[in-house]
């Protein structure tokens, strides 16, 4: 490409709308009692009703219907009272029934929208619809050099489909708006929002047209998109390969189109369906779906604290910074154990740093996930607690009885403390002998401090905590060694 995305963006704006699904975390599939666990081998979860044999009929899973009302409340949409499903009519070697059973004309949630954070500030995407539908097999291309191999596995499996608005102007937008659903999915519970097993997975339709003018270009979609980044690689390579068709004067064809992650280039997939090539009528073997006022509020009683609330929480409340309260609301399992922490300490602050510090490093490092971690939230703050009563100092607990708890969950922090004799020294005596000892063995660096750099008083206090191996009360040898540099 001879034209880069920063130029487009000068002269050109990018229209972007985005379709994700979302496949839910149910036990069996979205119109029969087949397991929906990803993991299988292949073609394991299947049967007569999924393979649409004839003489078979689909019937509603309730799970379905409750995940979708969760997240269409959650993402501030409508609720539709009466609602059904369509059938989508194409021909697929994955489809094993020839249609699809979606919704169309009667989404279940409709004019929602999903607030998003950029670097002007926040921008809500619109929703256009909300709509449940059941998940296609999978086609196999690199196992046999002759044949495409099918997995029905995930035929059946129930999704949600989220349609925005063409609200989105950057690939960096579309990576804000979709890192936002997975984190509302797995708040909700409804998806683990993990795109490279396709539980997450992304059509962008994307377009472009001249700064200043409202109406839209020719759209070209690309499917399948498997990862965030790689969502913003292919509208950022779509853009500026239309801008170059437009600036040299030729057309672009409303085209569906591949990503190749490894060229970061789209090709040429199919011509663009139109609605009306896949037929859709109402599906005759279901029945619809009438969802009563009480049925809706006790849905939005279940809710979960979700992020925009907790994060708000956090900033006004708790007194975290904005930098806190987006990493800790960014993951679901460390909101729920920074809850839990928090009910076990006031010192909010402390509580997580040290989430964000020891605990967010130890679970980087060893790759595991916070549910995995055996160190319990309240034998954190009983450590926190410890550390604000000056019973343990801070670079003590971080370097020695946070991983010796680690060796040791079942044991209480004062357990462990004091089993490795951890706590601090309050003998005043031994602390000016350590003092006096520092002081000597440094006359230069006294002589400075007594000159004016009083900077270095810094550097005392390190030796000071490592002569006492960090078992002396810094508040007190801090205020000792003023004194005796004062002198």
């Amino acid at each position: 490409m001879t034209i880069e995305l920063d130029q487009v963006q000068t002269g050109y704006e990018v229209v972007i709308g985005l379709e994700v699904h979302a496949q839910l975390a149910t036990e069996s599939k979205a119109f029969c009692s087949d397991p929906a666990a990803f993991g299988a081998k292949p073609n394991r979860h299947i049967s007569p009703v999924s393979l649409g044999h004839p003489g078979t009929l689909p019937f509603i899973n309730k799970k379905h219907i409750e995940f979708a009302a969760k997240l269409g409340l959650a993402t501030h949409c409508q609720i539709r009272q009466y609602n059904y499903f369509d059938r989508k009519n194409y021909f697929y070697a994955d489809l094993p029934k020839g249609y699809q059973i979606t919704q169309d004309s009667a989404a279940i949630c409709y004019d929602g929208f999903i607030r998003i954070k950029t670097a002007s500030g926040n921008k809500d995407i619109r929703l256009n619809r909300i709509h449940m539908e059941e998940d296609a097999g999978k086609s196999i291309h690199d196992q046999d050099d002759e044949n495409t191999l099918i997995d029905l596995n995930r035929a059946g499996v129930p999704l949600l489909e989220i349609v925005s608005e063409p609200d989105l102007r950057s690939g960096e937008e579309a990576n804000a708006y979709l890192s936002e659903i997975r984190r509302l999915v797995r708040f909700l519970g409804i998806c683990d929002g993990n795109m490279e097993e396709g539980s997450l997975r992304c059509d962008a339709n994307i377009s472009v047209r001249k700064k200043g003018t409202t109406g839209y270009g020719t759209r070209c979609e690309v499917k399948n998109l498997n990862s965030i980044k790689n969502v913003q690689k292919a509208i950022e390579f779509e853009a500026a390969r239309q801008i170059e068709l437009i600036e040299k004067g030729e057309k672009i064809e409303q085209n569906t189109l591949n990503f190749d992650a490894d060229s970061g280039t789209t090709s040429v997939l199919r011509s663009k369906e139109m609605a009306n090539d896949y037929r859709y009528f109402p599906e005759p073997d279901l029945p619809p779906i009438i969802l009563s006022e009480a049925y809706i509020e006790e849905i939005r009683k279940i809710l979960p604290a979700l992020p925009e609330e907790l994060y708000e929480k956090y900033t006004q409340q708790l007194g975290l910074s904005e930098y806190e309260a987006n990493v800790i609301t960014a993951d679901y399992e460390l909101v729920q154990y920074f809850e839990e922490l928090i009910k076990e300490t006031a010192n909010y602050k402390a509580a997580a740093h040290w989430l964000m510090g020891s605990i967010k490093s130890y679970l980087n490092t060893h790759t595991v996930f916070i549910g995995s971690f055996l160190v319990r939230p309240k034998t954190i703050a009983e450590m926190i607690a410890m550390i604000d009563a000056g019973k343990i100092s801070h670079t003590i607990a971080a370097q020695q009885l946070f991983h010796e708890l680690i060796r040791h969950p079942e044991k209480t922090a004062t357990e462990t403390a004091t089993a490795l004799n951890l706590f601090i020294d309050k003998n005043e005596e031994k602390l000016d002998l350590i003092i006096d000892q520092v002081l000597q063995l440094h006359p230069q660096k006294v002589s400075e401090y007594k000159k004016g750099k009083k900077g270095i008083i810094g550097m005392f206090m390190g030796e000071v905590m490592k002569l006492s191996k960090g078992k002396i009360d810094p508040k007190a040898a801090n205020r000792v060694l003023a004194e005796k540099l004062e002198k």
